[in-house]
């Protein structure tokens, strides 16, 4: 299996959640090439379809993932946007199955950031109010404002964890997964 990043979060976070369901996974990091902050959840479907897919072409492995965070327009939110984690598991036959963590609201001043471009990425925003450096591959925005009750980690498992379970149970969906056409 080939993950389209090489950010040790991400990684270990597939790990995780490969290792609980599959027996004895290989995963390979595959750096790819993406677009800055995702905006909308159309174009952060799109980073981790993506990513998924560049993995899979790049090492010919069975499965491809990709693992986007984006900013999600929301009504009645603080910001009107909340951050959420995306991934996409793509197999050799163009499967495809997606799935979302929780969301969270960034601070205004990260939102205001991002979609004035003075930030390309959250990740500058937070690195700024945290004093953390790299932050994203470390504990993430969502260790500094929970204290680190959760973490960037735990938002790449939930999404992995949605996206597995058509794959876990393939039965209950009758191989009604799309496909991904080029």
């Amino acid at each position: 299996m080939a993950v389209g990043s090489t950010n040790p979060v991400k990684i270990e976070a597939v790990k995780t959640c490969f290792n609980n369901f599959l027996d004895s996974v290989s995963i390979e990091a595959v750096e790819v090439e993406t677009k800055p902050q995702p905006i909308g959840i159309d174009e952060t479907i799109r980073g981790a379809v993506k990513r998924g897919l560049e993995a899979l072409k790049k090492t010919g492995a069975d499965l491809g993932v990709g693992i986007e965070a984006g900013l999600i327009k929301l009504e009645h939110t603080i910001t009107g946007y909340i951050n959420q984690h995306m991934c996409a598991i793509i197999d050799k036959q163009g499967h495809i199955t997606i799935g979302l963590s929780m969301g969270f609201e960034f601070p205004p001043k990260v939102v205001e950031k991002i979609l004035s471009g003075e930030a390309k990425e959250a990740e500058e925003a937070m690195e700024e109010i945290s004093g953390i450096k790299e932050i994203g591959n470390k504990t993430g925005a969502i260790g500094y404002l929970t204290k680190e009750k959760i973490t960037r980690k735990d938002l790449c498992i939930q999404a992995i964890i949605s996206a597995l379970i058509p794959r876990i149970n393939p039965q209950l969906y009758q191989d009604k997964r799309p496909k991904f056409m080029k």
